[in-house]
């Protein structure tokens, strides 16, 4: 599958060791991830070489094109609320579907939009551990 994984890029970068995890064991399973890329350190630096249109236009493209969105959502983001919105607002005719991942212990920092999520194309799991956010990802994803 082609994979749209969504992580905080200028905001609270406080799941980014659970993105990179996420996407290491998407990959063990087969699938491509569209934006590995926002997971470096420097991402921000990097992404700033592009003008702001040209990410617009390219984040929207490979949503288009992804058969699943996948969010740590465990940092306040307005680029990732905006990801989960546009997938899942084209979810009945794309058939695309979102997965919400987001640490336990930060929920009281997650919008409730996020942990009270129940769309019907929309999946939300609070992880304790890495290890269950792996098990979650093999189970769902496997």
């Amino acid at each position: 599958m082609i994979i749209y994984l969504a992580c905080t890029v200028r905001g609270d970068r406080g799941g980014v060791l659970a993105g990179r995890v996420i996407c290491e064991r998407l990959e063990q399973h087969g699938h491509r991830v569209q934006t590995k890329h926002l997971l470096a350190d420097d991402v921000d630096t990097a992404e700033s070489q592009i003008s702001e249109r040209d990410v617009f236009r390219r984040d929207l493209e490979w949503l288009t094109a992804c058969d699943v969105l996948i969010a740590e959502a465990s940092g306040s983001s307005y680029g990732v609320g905006f990801e989960v919105g546009y997938v899942l607002g084209r979810a009945p005719v794309s058939g695309q579907r979102v997965i919400l991942l987001y640490d336990v212990a930060r929920r009281d920092r997650v919008s409730r939009l996020i942990t009270g999520n129940e769309h019907a194309a929309c999946t939300t799991f609070g992880y304790e551990s890495i290890a269950a956010l792996t098990a979650f990802i093999d189970q769902a994803l496997g």
